[in-house]
């Protein structure tokens, strides 16, 4: 029988050292607990993150090893590369939150759940009323084509889901996050776990120990504070067909 420690809900602070999660399932540490604001940043801090379906208590992660984008090396194809010059769309931050976060909780093709529960959602808000949780979207004019929403703690962005109702939808608020971070820069994006559509963007794995070293450090820099809605840089999708020459981003506000 699978036995895994469970959280006492009164020590938000207190999580098991990473090392001693599970390698199958990969990663799965601990269960229990709350999703109160205070454990959520205790958790992410750690290079820890919540994951759970329908019924289940709430599970929490730290996979190894972890997916990553370094901000300043991501991958345009080709195909992608010749479409964004021609692409209308228009980019946004934290102007449609909780939009985004319904568009993600949707179930996905061939399922018939999703993990983005009420609580998770409820929780993901009270983090973006803290100005830590933030969203990327993707307009078609006045409608919501793609989206992507995560936790900022330091220089250090955890992406959490992304969607896309229009092709290339999520591509588009993938890249455009990673260009606006590398300029502010926060040189990482957590992106969990592995899948093929991902790596075709850039993404890499790296050791959970190294992962977590980073994320001790980045999470202790002075990072953006409050909404992103104002300080998101103007951009159009155009932009991010070379990512060599859209690096050349904004410097990060103060």
């Amino acid at each position: 029988m699978i036995r895994i420690p469970f959280l006492d809900p009164l020590r938000t602070d207190e999580f098991p050292p990473v090392a001693e999660a599970m390698r199958e399932p990969d990663g799965l540490l601990a269960a229990g607990g709350d999703l109160r604001p205070e454990r959520l940043l205790a958790a992410y801090r750690r290079g820890i993150f919540p994951w759970y379906s329908r019924g289940q208590p709430i599970l929490w992660w730290s996979p190894d090893p972890r997916t990553v984008f370094s901000t300043g090396r991501m991958h345009v194809p080709r195909r992608l590369a010749k479409w964004l010059p021609a692409c209308a769309w228009t980019l946004r931050a934290d102007t449609a939150f909780d939009a985004v976060l319904r568009a993600c909780a949707a179930p996905r093709a061939g399922q018939r759940g999703t993990w983005l529960d009420g609580a998770m959602r409820t929780a993901y808000g009270e983090l973006h009323e803290l100005g830590h949780a933030h969203s990327i979207e993707v307009w078609d004019g006045e409608t919501l084509v793609g989206g992507i929403y995560g936790v900022a703690i330091g220089r250090m962005f955890f992406g959490e889901s992304m969607f896309s109702t229009a092709g290339n939808g999520s591509k588009v608020a993938l890249l455009a996050l990673a260009r606006v971070l590398h300029g502010w820069n926060f040189p990482l994006l957590d992106a969990q776990v592995a899948s093929p559509h991902l790596f075709t963007l850039g993404a890499v794995e790296i050791g959970r120990a190294e992962f977590c070293a980073r994320v001790a450090d980045l999470t202790g820099r002075p990072g953006i504070e409050g909404s992103w809605r104002a300080v998101f840089p103007r951009m159009k999708p155009a932009e991010l067909a070379d990512p060599v020459r859209s690096l050349d981003a904004d410097p990060a506000p103060s």
